[in-house]
This record gives structure tokens, C-alpha cells and sequence, in this order.
């Protein structure tokens, strides 16, 4: 028996190649095709006189699209320490508890309310907001969902304490000009947040799912006195105290002079 194989001419193979390359582009183009991200203030040095700063955020997405912007250090390990009475009578230090897998810097900016844009999944699956990242961090030693979330509160409410944590929602100003979506926000930089380098990634939603994203990089590292101090304090720890007891002494004794020429205290 004699056994047929269908073959596809060269015009056909060409035809079906154009076909799939146009289904792709249409693919492509459902999605946002030129969102950008820039932050502004990339670079900041903290001196002296360093008392926090700003970075501005702006960029051009697809019109209808919402954002989500995300400012965060790489994941690291924090730990909280536990206190409780002992002997019934003192409140002590009676335990830590570490959390892995947390920026110490997270902050989250959106055109509106998480929970309106992207459902759980999405969240989870790019760690934006604060539940998003409880569900992502892990506690050593480990503990039930109830103990965790009670422990992870008690994180955030510290991390929000000192600036470092923050949330917020309808601050993203966005602006339609020739068929582009242009888009900004000025977001202040925390004094607490410590040097390193962090990422801004901007996330472009549409129809409940994240569709694109850009990013853009802030440098934080200190300079003058401040890395002079910073270096000898590190590398040549003696220099640095005997320089610190010279400073103190010499603090105490204009303050000393200071009170002589007033008349002292009566």
C-alpha cells in the first residue's frame, strides 16, 4: 500500500509565517507597549547637613492603563525583639523574632486602591502590598498564620514608625497629550532609609492584570565627613573612638566656657 504525506508549499509555509508574526504584534499591541520610568533624583548623598530628600517618578504609559509604582531595597532579614515579664515582676527581652525576605525600605503608590486594580494572585505574584508581602515574608522561629500576622502588625507598625513603610493610593498624577499617557509623582525620600541601592519598578494594569512594567534605580550612599567618619568607624575602630572622646570633651568644655561668661548659675 502506498502511503501519502502531505506537504505545505513554500507559499503556504510563507503565508502561515506572516499570519502568526501579525498574531503576535496584535498580541503585543493589546498590552502597554511603551511604558517608561524615570526617577529623578537617582542619585542622593547624604552629608552633613542630610536631612532626607525627594524623588520624583514620571514616565509615559498607554492611555487607560492604571500604575502601580513600588519603591523598595532588596529583600534582606529584620528581627523584633519579644518582651515579656519575668519572674512575674520585670519586663525583659525574652526573645527575637527574625523576618526573612523583607525590604527594609517598601513603599507603594498606585492610581487606585490595590484591591480595585489586581486580585490576590497578582499581588502575591509581584509582592505588592503590605498583605502580599506578609504572605511572602517567613518568621524564624516559625509560628501559625494567627501568630504571624499578629508579629508582621507589629513589623509594619514599626517600619511605618520610622518612614520606611508606606502605602498610598489616588497621588499619581497622569495626563493624556497626543494619544500618550504621560504620569508623575514626588514622593519623600526618608532620612531613615539607609545607603544602598534601591529599585523603582512601575507596574502598568489593565483589565485586573499587571501587563507591563519598567524600572529605574536610586543610589543612596553617604559622602564627605559622613563616609570619612563612616569608614574610620569601620575600618579603624581605635582612631574613631579616641576622636569621639576628643570631640565629647571638647563639646563639654565650650559648653563650660559658655556658662562662665554668662555668670554660671545662681
Amino acid at each position: 500500500m502506498n502511503k501519502f504525506t502531505p506537504h505545505s508549499s513554500p507559499q503556504a509555509i510563507l503565508i502561515a509565517g506572516v499570519a502568526i508574526l501579525a498574531g503576535l504584534l496584535l498580541a503585543a499591541g493589546s498590552v502597554s507597549a511603551q511604558l517608561t520610568a524615570k526617577a529623578n533624583h537617582d542619585h542622593i548623598k547624604i552629608d552633613f547637613f542630610y536631612h532626607g530628600s525627594t524623588v520624583s517618578v514620571r514616565g509615559i504609559t498607554d492611555p487607560g492603563t492604571d500604575l502601580i509604582i513600588k519603591i523598595a531595597s532588596p529583600e534582606g532579614h529584620e528581627s523584633l525583639k519579644q518582651k515579656g515579664k519575668v519572674g512575674g515582676l520585670l519586663w525583659m527581652n525574652v526573645g527575637t523574632m527574625k523576618f526573612e525576605h523583607v525590604p527594609n525600605l517598601y513603599a507603594i503608590y498606585s492610581t487606585k486602591r490595590i484591591d480595585d486594580l489586581i486580585d490576590q494572585k497578582e499581588q502575591d505574584k509581584f509582592v505588592i502590598g503590605l498583605p502580599a508581602l506578609s504572605r511572602h515574608a517567613e518568621l524564624n522561629p516559625s509560628a501559625g498564620e494567627e501568630e504571624k500576622a499578629k508579629w508582621f502588625g507589629e513589623f509594619i507598625k514599626y517600619k511605618e514608625h520610622s518612614k520606611l513603610y508606606t502605602t498610598s493610593a489616588g497621588n499619581i498624577e497622569m495626563k493624556e497629550k497626543d494619544g500618550k499617557q504621560f504620569y508623575y509623582i514626588l514622593t519623600q525620600w526618608p532620612y531613615e532609609a539607609p545607603p544602598g541601592d534601591y529599585l523603582v519598578t512601575v507596574y502598568a494594569v489593565k483589565n485586573g492584570r499587571v501587563v507591563d512594567q519598567a524600572e529605574s534605580k536610586v543610589l543612596v550612599e553617604q559622602a564627605g565627613i559622613v563616609k570619612t567618619l563612616a569608614g574610620m568607624a569601620k575600618n579603624n575602630a581605635a582612631l574613631y573612638g579616641l576622636i569621639s572622646i576628643v570631640s565629647a570633651l571638647g563639646a563639654g568644655f565650650g559648653v563650660g566656657l559658655i556658662f562662665r561668661k554668662g555668670g554660671g548659675a545662681h
